[in-house]
């Protein structure tokens, strides 16, 4: 796969010579996060397509290492992780099936396990990559402990492709659970807010938390006796195929995501009481996971987030009239550490300019 690079290293290069932005795209699965609408093919913007890099490099089940080409499709490592009885543990978001391992590490998103099990990040040993010189440079390795002082591998995850172009990642895997149950019971949003609380703050194999609709949805995951003895405690009506509805959460296929209205995604303390927020919500994370979706003007959303402890990102605009920034602003200070991270890795700012902030 060496041309691949090559040709990748040719691109970079010439981008850079010529100051020219260059966009880099997996399967295009994210293309509507964040600023700029992802590949839009704008006036002087060459698109480096990365799924020709694609295949597993590396692979050992007893060792619970996973190492890809960033052009591999998600589906297609997740295949071969079920033939292992194995998974990558934050359950990352397809939204098409395209998706690239690649484009789920430098998006950065997680899915329903994540209160649970971890961030991307928390997975990411590794990576390969080329920066904005077209430097073939690599970070981490293949166990949890393998390098001092900064974890440049983890850096990477969720930086929008604003840093470098993956060429390789090294992820911890983990055992499928042996058995799964989910469950719902009605009650209100305080009420839901405080029990997940509760439940968090106890050995018990709460794996998926959602509250909507005056309904508190959770899932089990564990040995067998482990979920047969919470779901004794716990209580709950069982949902009959708790799989598909954890899929709707995850893929947003779930009918609360199809409102049609700009859609919020508000990280906040999981403790935070209810935010009365004009549209819908759909919680997630025990609380710590509010989504919205709302046609609410973006600061009375953001100081919300803010007073929460948290922030506010428009995950997706759902039209153009919307014109707020997708991420929250940063601090001065934060601004600075990214900006001094953007002249290190891509002094040219070649990469996806502004697909994050304006000013990198």
């Amino acid at each position: 796969m060496q041309p691949v690079i090559d040709e990748f290293t040719h691109a970079i290069r010439l981008s850079a010579e010529n100051r020219a932005p260059l966009l880099i795209r997996g399967g295009g699965s994210k293309d509507f996060y964040g600023n700029l609408g992802g590949a839009t093919g704008r006036t002087g913007e060459s698109i480096l397509e990365t799924g020709v890099y694609s295949g597993t490099v590396d692979y050992e089940p007893t060792e619970l290492v996973v190492t890809v080409r960033a052009g591999t499709r998600l589906a297609d490592l997740e295949r071969e992780l079920n033939g292992c009885h194995q998974m990558l543990s934050f359950e990352p978001p397809h939204f098409s099936s395209n998706t690239t391992i690649g484009g789920c590490v430098a998006a950065g998103l997680s899915g329903p396990r994540r209160a649970s099990a971890g961030a991307v990040r928390d997975f990411v040993l590794g990576v390969r990559m080329l920066d904005g010189k077209g430097e073939d440079l690599s970070f981490g390795g293949q166990v949890m402990k393998n390098v001092a002082g900064y974890d440049i591998s983890r850096l990477l995850a969720g930086s929008m492709g604003t840093l470098g172009l993956l060429l390789e990642i090294s992820l911890k895997v983990m055992p499928m659970p042996a058995r799964e149950l989910t469950l719902r019971m009605e009650m209100d949003e305080a009420e839901a807010i405080e029990k997940m609380n509760s439940w968090a703050a106890k050995p018990l194999p709460v794996s998926a938390t959602c509250f909507h609709g005056g309904e508190l949805t959770f899932r089990l995951s564990g040995a067998e006796p482990a979920v047969r003895a919470a779901r004794e405690r716990l209580g709950g009506e069982e949902v009959m195929d708790g799989t598909a509805f954890w899929e709707s959460v995850r893929e947003q296929t779930h009918p609360f995501f199809q409102s049609g209205m700009p859609l919020w995604r508000l990280s906040v303390k999981p403790t935070t009481w209810p935010l009365f927020l004009p549209g819908k919500q759909f919680m997630e994370w025990g609380g710590a996971l509010r989504w919205f979706a709302s046609e609410a003007d973006a600061p009375a959303i953001r100081v919300a987030a803010e007073k929460a402890g948290g922030h506010a990102t428009l995950f997706r605009r759902n039209g153009p009239s919307h014109q707020a920034d997708a991420f929250h602003p940063l601090p001065p200070a934060m601004l600075k550490i990214h900006r001094r991270l953007k002249e290190q890795f891509d002094p040219y700012h070649i990469f996806n300019p502004g697909r994050m902030y304006a000013e990198i």
